[in-house]
């Protein structure tokens, strides 16, 4: 294989050995400053959770309720604690983390495959933060507004505990099981919201096509519902939500995946590997899959 001065890999020819100890080296950073983003949420944890409830006091306020989250057992405020560390830790050091990984896997690819690559590489916690930011904004609040609306109550909107009804039931959640809940809202938004990246990627190496997304559009329906039904909770109204959101991924990420194809087959063509008549043809076909 012949190199060019555009188009060049990274000489570096290190036995398996030095692989492996900068592997090491770089995983070693990266606990590290996750550690370190760890024990800084750690100190700001109750902020954070507090941050983190308002969804839920929204919800309660326009009730006219308390906003009043309960420890079940002594260790509960501990475990909060935790896991809101863990959250922010995650989040805080993220970055670091991906330049980690990029230093390490960067010197394997040629020139063009970084350009190509690095920009995927910064669309992904982008891509998180917004599908995290619309379930917190968007989907919690729908969500708890929902839960909440299986309370009793009395007329005038406060709790009825004098014996004027026969049952009031009153939310009294616990902490730590309304931490769980809006985690996973966040974590399985963020995640769904990879779609588009992901598949873009794949689109760019070769592996998927857009007209064999779009032909199998009506499988992907099918999964999409059930991922819905799965990281969500058995809420109607938060699996449409995020049955909408994701599909409407899908088709987006159909329409990036056939732009990535038509800078190539142009290239392609500057570079006379590709043939007009050819490219119409297939054209007609994709369009025809399409449809």
């Amino acid at each position: 294989m012949s190199k060019t001065d555009t188009d060049e890999i990274d000489d570096s020819s290190a036995p398996l050995i030095e692989h492996l100890a900068e592997l090491r080296t770089r995983l070693i950073h990266s606990v590290v400053a996750f550690l370190v983003g760890m024990i800084i949420c750690f100190t700001v944890a109750t902020p954070i959770f507090n941050f983190l409830t308002n969804p839920l006091c929204q919800v309660l306020a326009d009730r006219g309720q308390d906003c009043d989250l309960i420890f079940i057992s002594p260790q509960e405020g501990f475990f909060v604690a935790i896991k809101v560390s863990l959250l922010g830790g995650l989040i805080l050091s993220f970055p670091y983390i991906a330049y980690q990984m990029w230093r390490f896997v960067a010197p394997g690819l040629y020139n063009s495959e970084k350009g190509a690559f690095l920009p995927f590489l910064v669309a992904s916690p982008f891509m998180f933060l917004l599908g995290a930011s619309f379930a917190f904004y968007v989907v919690t609040p729908l969500a708890y507004d929902f839960f909440l609306g299986f309370q009793q109550f009395g007329s005038d909107g406060a709790a009825v505990n004098d014996g004027a009804a026969p049952l009031s039931v009153v939310f009294q959640g616990s902490a730590q099981e309304y931490l769980n809940l809006t985690i996973k809202f966040i974590v399985a938004f963020g995640l769904c919201f990879q779609l588009p990246v992901l598949l873009t990627l794949m689109g760019k190496a070769g592996l998927v096509s857009a007209a064999g997304l779009a032909g199998v559009r009506k499988y992907a329906v099918v999964a999409i519902l059930i991922l819905a039904a799965i990281v969500t909770p058995p809420d109607v109204v938060t699996q449409i939500i995020l049955f909408t959101v994701v599909y409407g991924l899908y088709e987006i990420s159909i329409f990036l995946v056939r732009r990535v194809e038509r800078k190539r087959d142009e290239r392609l063509r500057e570079e006379g590997y590709f043939d007009d008549e050819e490219e119409a043809d297939e054209d007609l076909a994709s369009e025809f899959d399409d449809t």
